[in-house]
Order: C-alpha cells, then sequence, then structure tokens
C-alpha cells in the first residue's frame, strides 16, 4: 500500500521544467519571491528523499518523473538559492545535488565521470548532455566551496571544466565524441537534429558553458575570433533545412542563426559584456525584444515553458539578466522601458531609470547606482537588495569605453584570457 506523507509547513510544488526554468525562472523567483523559491526548493528536496532512485526531479509532473530533456538541473536552482542566501540546509542539499550527478544508469552519467564527456556512440545528445553536466557540475563545485566541502570542491572543479572535452580546436566549435575518442565524421554545425545535441546545434551549444565563458574563449582562439562568431550567430540566417524538422525550433523564433526560441541560446546576447564591445549586447537585446515579444495573438516566439521566456523578457526589460545562475551575478544589458519601480522582499525599493530610452536611444553612455557611477558589466544581488536607484544614461551611440577594463567584466572559472 502507498504511504500517506504530510506536509510540514511549506507549500509542495510540481511541474518543473527544470531544463528550461533553471535559466531565468528561478532566478527571478530567488531575487523577487524567495519564499515561493525556498518552498520549490524543498520541494524538489523532497522529491529526492522520497523517489526510489534517490535523484532530484528532472522534470516533475504532478509529482511524477517523466524524464524529458537533459541534465540535473535541479541542481542549480538549489545551488542559486543557497547562493542568494535562502534559508536552504547546505549540507542536506548538497548530499541531494551528488548523489544526483553520480548516477551512473543516467543518460550517459557513467561514461561522462569515466571518460569526462558523453560518448555519441552511447547517447545521441552526447555533445549538449557533456556540456549540461559541465555547467550542473560547476554549480555543485560552488556549492561545495560555500559549504566547507573541500572533497567534494576538489572532485566538482574537474567536473566543470569537462565541457572543453567536446570542443574540436581545428572546427572551433563544439562537436560530439565518440567513445575512442575521435570526433564524429560529417558533422554539421547548423544541423538542429542528428548532430549531437537536444534541440539545438553546435553554432548555438558551443557558447553553453556560462561558467566559463573566458575558458570558451580561449578554446575558440581568441576575443576575436569569439566575438566574430557572436556576430555571425546573429547576422547570418539558419538555413531552414537546419531546423526543418525540428517542431521546437520554426523560422519565427530565429534571428539569424540565434535560436531566442529554444532556451539553451538564452543567454548568448549577454556574452559580448566579457569582450572588448560590451554595446553589441545592447544593441541585440533590443532587436531580440522587438521581435521575439510582439503585442499579437501569436506574438512569442517560442513557448513559454513554465515562465523561462517570460522571465527572460522580464528581467532584460530592467537591463540584467543572471547568465550563470549559481553565481550572485546579473549581466547588465540596456533596459527596455524608462522607468521601473519593484518592490524588494526585504523591504526595500528599487529603482530603475533610462530616460529616453527607444530604438534609437539603446545604447548605454553611462550607469549610476544609488547616484555613484558605476562600470561594471554586471551587479549582484546583493546591489539589487540593497534597493535605491539603478540608473542608465542613454545614448543613440555605443560608448565604446565603458566596461573594457578586466575589474569590470562578469565572472569566469578560469579568468581572462591573455
Amino acid at each position: 500500500m502507498p504511504s500517506i506523507r504530510s506536509w510540514p509547513s511549506s507549500r509542495n510544488y510540481t511541474v518543473f521544467s527544470l531544463w528550461d526554468t533553471y535559466r531565468a525562472e528561478h532566478p527571478f523567483l530567488a531575487l523577487f519571491k524567495p519564499d515561493r523559491d525556498r518552498d520549490m526548493v524543498e520541494s524538489m528536496l523532497a522529491h529526492y528523499d522520497q523517489n526510489v532512485l534517490k535523484m532530484l526531479p528532472v522534470w516533475s509532473h504532478m509529482a511524477n518523473e517523466n524524464w524529458c530533456m537533459s541534465g540535473y538541473h535541479a541542481v542549480p536552482v538549489l545551488a542559486d538559492a543557497i547562493t542568494k542566501g535562502l534559508d536552504i540546509d547546505r549540507k542536506r542539499a548538497l548530499e541531494a545535488m551528488v548523489t544526483t550527478s553520480r548516477q551512473p544508469w543516467y543518460s550517459g552519467l557513467g561514461d561522462y565521470m569515466k571518460l569526462g564527456y558523453v560518448p555519441y556512440d552511447h547517447i545521441t545528445t552526447a555533445a549538449s548532455n557533456t556540456l549540461e553536466y559541465s555547467y550542473d557540475d560547476w554549480t555543485i563545485w560552488n556549492t561545495a566551496r560555500l559549504a566547507g566541502d573541500k572533497e567534494v570542491e576538489k572532485e566538482y572543479a574537474a567536473r566543470a571544466l569537462y565541457y572543453r572535452n567536446v570542443f574540436d580546436p581545428d572546427l572551433g566549435f563544439c562537436r560530439p565524441k565518440y567513445a575512442d575518442g575521435s570526433f564524429k565524421e560529417d558533422f554539421d554545425i547548423m544541423q538542429t537534429m542528428g548532430e549531437g545535441f537536444i534541440e539545438g546545434n553546435s553554432l548555438n551549444f558551443t557558447f553553453h558553458a556560462p561558467q566559463d565563458v573566458y575558458g570558451v574563449m580561449d578554446l575558440m582562439g581568441g576575443e576575436k575570433k569569439f566575438t566574430a562568431a557572436l556576430d555571425e550567430l546573429f547576422s547570418k540566417d539558419l538555413p531552414e533545412y537546419a531546423y526543418a524538422t525540428n517542431e521546437d525550433i520554426t523560422k519565427d523564433c530565429l534571428i539569424g542563426g540565434y535560436v531566442h526560441g529554444n532556451e539553451p541560446s538564452h543567454h548568448i546576447p549577454y556574452l559580448y559584456a566579457w569582450t572588448s564591445q560590451p554595446w553589441k549586447t545592447q544593441y541585440w537585446m533590443r532587436e531580440i525584444i522587438n521581435r521575439m515579444y510582439r503585442p499579437e495573438i501569436k506574438g512569442l516566439g517560442g513557448n513559454d515553458d513554465c515562465g523561462q521566456m517570460s522571465a527572460w523578457y522580464i528581467f532584460s526589460v530592467l537591463g540584467f539578466y543572471p547568465v550563470c545562475p549559481g553565481s550572485d551575478q546579473y549581466v547588465l544589458g540596456a533596459p527596455y522601458m524608462e522607468a521601473a519601480r519593484i518592490a524588494l522582499p526585504n523591504g526595500n525599493t528599487l529603482e530603475v531609470k533610462a530616460s529616453g530610452v527607444s530604438d534609437k536611444n539603446r545604447y548605454v553612455k553611462k550607469v549610476l547606482l544609488r547616484g555613484k557611477e558605476y562600470d561594471k558589466m554586471y551587479i549582484t544581488h546583493g546591489d539589487l537588495l540593497a534597493g535605491g536607484t539603478l540608473e542608465f544614461v542613454m545614448s543613440s551611440k555605443p560608448n565604446k569605453s565603458r566596461g573594457r577594463k578586466a575589474s569590470d567584466k562578469p565572472y569566469s572559472m578560469t579568468g581572462k584570457v591573455r
């Protein structure tokens, strides 16, 4: 007979589309509705406690696991909540995170732990699995660091860099490998089906190491090649053959080859912040919002996916975005509207101002945080919770000198490329 369990205090949640929502939906809740995010984390931990496989949820659907998509993305949700100071038992959460990430039967994880990557001849989405596991493992590393667990910290510092093992230096992009260490032959970086990636292609997924942006830049051959790849992604149309048989990627969710309608690309416009051309984020953010969020019946460029597309929009119109959930940083773009006032959960008020912002005046001349000039290309969770005014002074021309110093750049695990 099944047992009936009582819920001691908080609400129990289900329907966790975690492949989507770990990116912006849960960071949004951690910032603006932390009590709700905490209840969701506790629900995920209860799922771990009560299921026979000892796994955090992958895609919890009506309290059942439907195993949709890939990765173990409850892990970054827990990590993000802990990093941002929510009342979570770190030891209990870290145990659940580590146990989940060591299940050898789950979608190539046994090979990943042995080889440092998921082999394509064993799993058809091998390259994206490797990239996703590596990022999730970075969040375990960071949580272990915060919890003072040196043994786990050491193990996952290595696993956080496994994304490198599917990077083809000759190609300059990620590419699936076979178990014998050779790369897949007859490879098409534009094709979204059958090339080792889940609902995406190498053009987009190559940038999926938000924990180590400078590391990706280095693998691509330096900043110039990295920036050129970003430029081409946005400006060169993806040929129809590359997405014709992929029901999740359609022409109306594309800008060039950038796929806004599917979540693995959502952080990519912000990656210019790590380069010497951060104003390009400001340009493309407004293009994406104008084209992908239209006031029409079919105006959303993709599936909202349990709130991820909406959370991306809210962050982006405010002018900042959590590129690497699990860190305490939000990368700066540019606000879409002139003013917003937000009542923060701690009782403070955050005002975001961008007087005169428009399609023409889309570039940031300077930023003032509580009246003082602020040159960094990111803002921290603590800065936002302190409230006050975050003011963007807008211009029709980019300020090409702002945010150029190494100290102004967002976090990257392996530091700046030389």
